[in-house]
């Protein structure tokens, strides 16, 4: 498990102000694909043994308090700002994404493992709108049992997610691609860089570009996890117990995102598309 502000509605997107949080799941909102902010505080569950480390469970879900503003407050949608295209009509290359983030200006105080006993040697980096890192990808399959994401066929499976669906069941990580962030702990906290439960992230491995959503949070001091269905999407193999890659994987996660319901798959895709798009140019 691992731990902007637009909303998505059918034909565009919006920005939205960070925001507070309740101990309730707010009431369901008449569009399934709004993007609202969301916290994410820590806290301590059972230990996931291949992880060797603290495993983060159920998080309460915080709404938005403040009014939204404007989707033309900044250029969107693949348009600069006297409104002339901006390669918006294709989609974004993985190649345009990892020159973006050839670089790192790292925003963590130290460097993490990508599994135990492995070197600390990955950092998270920082720009204006996002951060980065560059690791393994460990197939995470907690979360709402299936076929796939069980107890039978990872020894390690736990029933629980650190954000829930909007009916506050567990995330389904056979059908959702999502991300796992390190807890919040001495070497970064991500929520000091406005990332939390359904931040919108982009996925790349080799030419492959996927989108996904931050869903669960993992140990403090190891990086480089993601969902059943993340792992499918990128063409990695996704068996829990053999499963993943051991490099080359980049992570981008948009800062003050979340996509609402953090379920919505679809939402997160065109929001991620959109994102991304403004990201590699430089908007």
């Amino acid at each position: 498990m691992r731990v902007q502000s637009l909303t998505l509605v059918a034909a565009s997107a919006a920005l939205l102000a960070p925001s507070t949080f309740p101990d309730a799941p707010p009431a369901p909102l008449p569009d399934p694909a709004r993007i609202l902010l969301s916290g994410a505080p820590g806290r301590a569950v059972p230990l996931r043994a291949d992880r060797s480390g603290v495993r983060v469970g159920p998080l309460p879900h915080v709404p938005a308090v403040q009014p939204a503003r404007s989707s033309t407050a900044r250029p969107d949608s693949g348009t600069g700002g006297r409104g002339e295209r901006t390669g918006g009509d294709r989609p974004v290359r993985a190649a345009e994404l990892l020159a973006r983030v050839r670089d790192c200006d790292p925003v963590s105080r130290g460097r993490y493992r990508s599994d135990a006993g492995a070197p600390a040697d990955i950092p998270v980096c920082d720009t204006r709108d996002a951060v980065y890192w560059k690791a393994d990808l460990d197939v995470d399959c907690d979360g709402r049992p299936g076929d796939r994401c069980n107890g039978r066929t990872d020894p390690h499976f736990t029933p629980a997610t650190a954000y829930t669906e909007s009916d506050g069941r567990p995330l389904d990580a056979e059908r959702l691609p999502y991300v796992v962030v390190p807890g919040p702990g001495d070497t970064w906290d991500p929520g000091e860089d406005d990332v939390r439960g359904g931040s919108l992230a982009a996925l790349v491995h080799g030419d492959r570009v996927r989108y996904a959503v931050v869903g669960d949070v993992g140990p403090t001091d190891l990086i480089g996890e993601a969902s059943y269905a993340a792992a499918r999407s990128l063409g990695i193999p996704a068996d829990p117990a053999g499963g993943g890659v051991a490099s080359d994987v980049t992570y981008i996660v948009f800062k003050d995102t979340e996509v609402r319901p953090i379920e919505d798959a679809a939402a997160a895709g065109k929001a991620g598309e959109r994102l991304a798009r403004r990201f590699v140019d430089g908007g």
